[in-house]
This record gives structure tokens, C-alpha cells and sequence, in this order.
């Protein structure tokens, strides 16, 4: 079970009482307030990277190299999303634990990334080879 789905409603009821205990109504107010303005900020940032993904083709990044050396464990898909400002391509099947996205640059490097309930778990950059150049013929 995700802990933060407890814990989270638990602090917030917490918080309430304590103004309640601390100011009355007016520290109700307030608490109530604050609450509701955390989660119009966060509903608001969903928003915006959902806005600047919707803009951009699914499964595309910038780099792939560099989305590589930002991604850290435990990142959640909102947070890649802002990254890459992009919608990933879904490799794996839909509703199934753990989901896998796809992020790919113009040069054919791709970063695919697995989560697990909404957090990175692990990631692998995937560069195609180069093709050999040929040495130019010996001079005269």
C-alpha cells in the first residue's frame, strides 16, 4: 500500500486541529487556507507540463544523453515529463505493473524507463552505432 496515500490526509487533519486547538475558527480558516493553496499549486504545475507535453510528438526528447544524466530513482512520471516536456511512448501493456516509457532523440538514442506505481525504479540509454567511417586512400 502507498504509505503517502495515509499519511498525507492524516497530516492535513492533523494540522487542522492543531489551529483548531491553537486559534479556533480563524486558525481553521487559515489551516483550511493553506491546504487548499498547496494543492492548487500542485494541481497547477500538473497542468503546465501536461499543457507543454500536449504540444510536443509522444515518445520525444531533446537529448537522450542528457535526460539520461538528470534522471534519478524514485522520480516520478510528472517530473520526467517536465523534463523531456514530452509524453512518453508506452512499451509496456497498459495497466500493468511495472510501466515502461520510451523517450527518443532525433539522432535514434533512446532513454527507456521503468516504473514502478508512478516512480523510477530503473532506466537504460540506448545510442546506436556509428557508422564506420572509411579511411580516406593513401596519398601519393
Amino acid at each position: 500500500m502507498n504509505l503517502q496515500k495515509v499519511v498525507l490526509p492524516l497530516l492535513g487533519v492533523g494540522v487542522v486541529a492543531i489551529a483548531w486547538r491553537g486559534l479556533g475558527w480563524a486558525g481553521v480558516a487559515l489551516a483550511v487556507g493553506g491546504i487548499v493553496m498547496w494543492m492548487l499549486l500542485h494541481f497547477t504545475r500538473m497542468m503546465k507540463v501536461l499543457q507543454r507535453a500536449s504540444s510536443r510528438p509522444v515518445g520525444y526528447c531533446d537529448s537522450a544523453v542528457m535526460l539520461n544524466a538528470k534522471l534519478r530513482p524514485r522520480v516520478n512520471l510528472l517530473h520526467v515529463m517536465a523534463m523531456t516536456r514530452a509524453l512518453g511512448e508506452q512499451v509496456s501493456p497498459k495497466e500493468q505493473q511495472p510501466e515502461v516509457y520510451r523517450w527518443t532523440d532525433g539522432s535514434g538514442s533512446h532513454v527507456t524507463c521503468e516504473f514502478l506505481r508512478g516512480k523510477l525504479v530503473k532506466w537504460e540509454l540506448f545510442r546506436p552505432q556509428a557508422p564506420a567511417e572509411e579511411a580516406p586512400p593513401p596519398g601519393p
